[in-house]
């Protein structure tokens, strides 16, 4: 039987910087296309678990050291990336330091979770109003059917 043809899998990354007032969070300014801001993240290497790629991806962009704490869902809808069909699982994590933008992050911004440095990309829009729905203390939905 032929394995089946599948999306790829990415990791994205809502990291909270538990060292500063108001505990902000990280976007990076994409380098490559789709350009605009969004959360660190990044494809899932073969033979990698999705947490491992989810830390990896941050430091690799970030340069900062994180800690997992929630998974604050799975993102499927086969449109959320204009490149192809992608399934990603956003974490949220913590960290302290000062982030610098690397490998795939032309800048990065620290802002307060309720804004963001500009025009967010794929469909991080959405993810940031549930991050901000778990941050207010309302239960995580695992699914994501709308």
């Amino acid at each position: 039987m032929a394995r089946p043809i599948t999306p790829p899998i990415a990791a994205d990354i809502i990291i909270e910087l538990i060292d500063r007032e108001g505990r902000p969070i990280v976007f990076i300014e994409r380098l490559n296309p789709p350009h605009g801001w969004a959360f660190p993240g990044g494809f899932v290497d073969i033979g990698e678990t999705v947490e491992a790629a989810a830390v990896r991806e941050a430091r690799e962009e970030t340069g900062l050291k994180v800690e997992l704490k929630a998974l604050l869902g799975c993102y499927s809808k086969p449109g959320r990336d204009p490149r192809g069909h992608t399934v990603s699982l956003v974490y949220v994590a913590e960290a302290t330091g000062n982030p610098t933008a690397m490998d795939d992050a032309k800048n990065l911004q620290i802002c307060l979770p309720d804004q963001t440095p500009g025009q967010l990309v794929f469909d991080h829009p959405k993810i940031l109003q549930d991050y901000l729905c778990y941050r207010e203390g309302n239960p995580l939905r695992p699914m994501n059917l709308g």
